[in-house]
């Protein structure tokens, strides 16, 4: 999460694409955690280890640039 707006709000970002996205049903999240978002909702934060793999695998499935 890169930022995070008025009314519940936030943006985020993947693979150089940015979103808002509603943080209606998480709680406590703040800027630099990572979420898991479905259809403009954050469902859940996840922890640093397990986003590192997420997105690891996502990069190997081809589905996004590897991290740097």
């Amino acid at each position: 999460m890169v930022e995070i707006n008025d009314n519940d709000v936030a943006i985020v970002e993947l693979g150089g694409v940015k979103k808002d996205i509603s943080l209606a049903l998480v709680e406590g999240v703040v800027v630099g955690d990572y979420v898991i978002v479905h259809v403009g909702f954050a469902l859940t934060r996840l922890d640093p280890e397990e986003a590192a793999r997420t997105l690891a695998l996502m990069a190997e499935a081809g589905l996004m640039e590897p991290a740097a």
